[in-house]
């Protein structure tokens, strides 16, 4: 007697927007789903300012993960009107959307995302930060308010930082990706090159080490990127908006600039696997934040 021939499981991929307002986690989910540092990380508003894909692949299904910008609305140079079109772009190019607000906060910025939420493509609305929570039973009625004001495919309680219930996100999101073979190949963790990664580790650091002194018009530029020997070396320039900035940056001595090269040079060797050597200097390039040709020749596009 012959055995029954099982059908070869369905395998699934698809793009998935990561939206939300500023500061709600968007970052720190990409990099807990991906399991690796790709997407930067900082209290401050504004630390993504691209559109980055992480791509988190296992035997059924491929998520290629787009974290965006916080959406913007209070400031409107020529920066942020790239990090909105990006935004904007991502929630029109994907498969699915994972919709990310705080737990028990909803702000009139949160307001304006969902407005912009495109018909057509279905939205999870992710509740980040549970952990924060000394009463979980106040989750109850605040999914009921937002489950009466939009019309989600799923509501899924999280803690990105702390890795919960992130298996259940994956397992919702899967069901909305269309059937088809792999997008990108299984080893890929992301369609970035290691250049723009040195660049964003870096960045990091200047918005984590300089805190509230962080010039708003800030951003680095890869001016040479080597690899020879097993060893990268990497030149970067810190780009500032006013020459009074540039002793924020450098600090007495120069020792500030030096830990954070420092910091960034450490995540490059983890992220990259191997050794890292980065020279870092400061430059002065004045308005280049509303100067639309600085902006895209920057990579904000």
């Amino acid at each position: 007697m012959s055995e029954a021939v099982l059908p070869a499981p369905t395998f699934r991929a698809g793009y998935v927007a990561i939206v939300g307002r500023p500061n709600v986690g968007k970052s720190t989910l990409m990099n807990h789903l991906v399991g690796a540092k790709l997407s930067i990380t900082s209290k401050k508003a504004q630390t993504t300012r691209h559109r980055i894909h992480g791509i988190l692949t296992n035997e059924t299904c491929q998520f290629v993960f787009v974290d965006t910008p916080g959406f913007q609305t209070r400031y409107r140079n020529a920066l942020n009107r790239a990090m909105n079109r990006n935004v904007t772009a991502a929630l029109h190019d994907v498969d699915l959307v994972l919709f990310v607000i705080e737990a028990l906060r909803w702000r009139e910025e949160d307001q304006q995302v969902l407005a912009k939420l495109p018909a057509g493509v279905p939205a999870i609305l992710v509740i980040n930060k549970i952990d924060r929570l000394k009463d979980k039973a106040q989750l109850l009625p605040f999914i009921a308010q937002r489950a009466a004001e939009h019309d989600y495919a799923e509501i899924v309680p999280v803690s990105a930082e702390k890795n919960a219930q992130l298996d259940v996100l994956l397992a919702a999101a899967a069901k909305y990706l269309p059937e088809q073979p792999p997008l990108f190949s299984p080893d890929e963790l992301t369609d970035r090159s290691e250049r723009f990664l040195a660049a964003e580790l870096l960045r990091e650091k200047l918005f984590r080490q300089l805190g509230e002194e962080l010039p708003y018009g800030i951003t680095v530029e890869i001016e040479r990127f080597e690899e020879a020997a097993g060893v990268r070396r990497i030149y970067a320039a810190v780009i500032v908006d006013k020459e009074a900035h540039k002793a924020i940056v450098i600090g007495k001595g120069g020792e500030r600039l030096k830990r954070i090269a420092s910091a960034a040079r450490r995540d490059m060797e983890r992220l990259f696997g191997g050794r890292v050597w980065l020279e870092t200097w400061v430059k002065v390039k004045s308005g280049w934040a509303d100067d639309e040709r600085a902006v895209k020749r920057l990579g904000y596009e």
